[in-house]
């Protein structure tokens, strides 16, 4: 390595040293899914990244999506996936399914794995963190159908999490809630979730890490990348439906979490190696982040 790249190298850490010096003892919440998940080596990336920002004394809270783990394991079990409205059907057999993907396979593979490279984690299964109600979903001619044990968060249990952060243990948290009254589970989309426990937890920054570079002024084009807008634009982009489609829900939750106190949201695309550090260490970033 020659001498310029040792110095290089230098002025990276000098870069990041105001926003460390900013961000110590703040709580991150991290959502991991779409594509990002689906590469061991970017998914060992990002738990890479999310141990630097504990050493760092930021505290991050992980909250993971597995639809396309789910789907696997369903069709092994010769159960077909079938989606209304863009919620997955969970019948009663299927959240079986659901329990013993999220928390038994994906939760314990992503607690491992930060453990192994020298992190302190923990896992929690979302039904002892979410408190959660049955939904129905609308069908292609807006009719309100039932979709089985499918449900929205409606309230956080934080006991556990506070926990682990003032001990700096990573939480790592699934997308199930307990329904408020049978405390049956419920699957619940995770971008919902994280934005549920974000606003519970005032965070200072809510992270989607998904398969879309962040906001697009054109969805069709992925160099029209806007990297930063306020709340009040990003909801003039949905009403006049330049964002649409998946981006939707993950706008709409971002939106709420602002105005419920959440400082700032961030949309960055977790199949590029150390998106987090990017984004979050750098002055020009690599994602879209909201404001209030």
């Amino acid at each position: 390595m020659s001498l310029d790249d040792t110095i290089n190298k230098a002025s990276v850490l000098i870069e990041a040293l105001p926003y460390l010096q900013s961000f110590r003892g703040h709580t991150f919440l991290i959502k991991m899914g779409g594509s990002a998940m689906e590469d061991p080596e970017l998914v060992k990336k990002v738990m890479r990244d999310i141990v630097f920002m504990e050493v760092a004394g930021i505290n991050p809270v992980v909250v993971h999506g597995g639809g396309k783990a789910i789907s696997a394991a369903m069709e092994a079990a010769g159960l077909q996936a079938q989606f209304i409205g863009g919620f997955r059907v969970t019948t009663p057999e299927a959240i079986k399914i659901v329990e013993e993907t999220l928390s038994g396979t994906i939760n314990s593979g992503l607690v491992s794995m930060l453990m192994e490279l020298g992190g302190k984690a923990q896992g929690i299964p979302g039904s002892e963190v979410f408190i959660g109600r049955r939904i129905q979903a609308s069908n292609d001619h807006g009719e309100k159908v039932d979709i089985g044990r499918v449900g929205e968060a409606i309230h956080c249990r934080l006991d556990e999490i506070r926990s682990c952060i003032t001990s700096e243990t990573v939480p790592v948290i699934s997308p199930l809630a307990a329904e408020e009254d049978s405390a049956k589970p419920l699957n619940v989309n995770a971008d919902l979730a994280a934005a549920c426990l974000a606003k519970a937890l005032k965070v200072s920054k809510l992270i989607y890490l998904s398969d879309v570079p962040g906001v697009l002024s054109d969805r069709n084009n992925p160099n029209s990348l806007i990297p930063s807008i306020n709340r009040s634009a990003a909801s003039e982009l949905v009403k006049d439906g330049t964002i649409a489609g998946g981006m939707l829900p993950k706008i709409n939750s971002a939106l709420d979490a602002l105005a419920s106190g959440v400082e700032k949201v961030h949309f960055i695309d977790g199949r590029m190696p150390h998106s987090l550090l990017l984004e979050i260490f750098t002055r020009s970033g690599i994602g879209t982040e909201i404001t209030n």
